[in-house]
């Protein structure tokens, strides 16, 4: 059964130093959703991967009794450069990011960690799993994950959405629908923007003349609320058998 709404998450951003302290003694799993400031095409905010990561975090946070970190709203997008309004982190700001926050998380007794993006760019990705390797190696009590909830959503590609569907297209304004509905556009475009494959490009950002990757007028919220239901039960299953842990408690 599908996580449900309404459920309270332990938002870390709520807790005094106090009530953490006691937290911890507990080994609780701790949840960082990372996002992104992004052109996401003339119908859906900038904001829209943070929103997304952030209401994941927090349907899946109560499943275990979680606690969801303050998100990270600024990630690596490299190839949307070139519309107004991307503010773009490098790699190495990134993975600082990462490894500075799971090590901090570390130094007070924390030893879960999920780093959950809504922003799933290759080198954004890639900066997020050299941080966490580093703290790792650097803490070796310490367990972490790190995803995109698109490595899940993306299982939905040539089955119930097109193989070719992608970043603004039908599944992101379907889940925007869902989660923030009065943030998306009447406009529905449709796009199919790619950069050549296996090239190394000094400028990727020219071959982006708009950042919608698919039909996104296929969109819906009933479509949403399925993909986002996937994604949680997803998740939940992930952390379930990589943490040893048990829905409604801890092993």
């Amino acid at each position: 059964m599908s996580a449900r709404r309404g459920r309270r998450p332990i938002l870390l951003e709520e807790l005094t130093s106090a009530e953490f302290a006691r937290l911890v003694k507990r080994k609780p799993l701790v949840i960082v959703p990372f996002g992104s400031v992004e052109e996401h095409g003339s119908h859906l905010p900038l904001c829209t991967d943070s929103f997304q990561a952030e209401d994941v975090a927090n349907r899946v946070a109560p499943e275990f009794g979680a606690v969801v970190c303050p998100s990270i709203r600024y990630g690596e997008c490299k190839s949307t450069r070139n519309f107004p309004g991307t503010l773009s982190l490098t790699f190495d700001t990134v993975r600082a990011l990462a490894f500075d926050i799971v090590s901090e998380l570390a130094r007070n007794g924390v030893d879960k960690v999920v780093l959950l993006s809504g922003h799933a760019g290759k080198d954004h990705m890639a900066a997020l799993r050299e941080g966490a390797l580093m703290a790792v190696e650097k803490d070796r009590k310490l367990r972490v994950m790190v995803l995109s909830d698109y490595d899940i959503a993306y299982e939905l590609r040539g089955k119930e959405f097109s193989s070719e569907d992608g970043h603004a297209g039908e599944i992101e304004t379907s889940r925007m629908l869902n989660i923030r509905p009065g943030l998306v556009g009447k406009d529905r475009p449709v796009g199919k923007t790619r950069v050549p494959s296996f090239m190394v490009l000094a400028d990727p950002e020219r071959h982006f003349l708009t950042g919608v990757w698919g039909d996104a007028g296929r969109a819906s919220r009933a479509k949403g609320r399925r993909i986002d239901d996937y994604i949680v039960e997803g998740l939940a299953g992930l952390i379930a058998r990589n943490f040893g842990l048990r829905r409604g408690g801890t092993k």
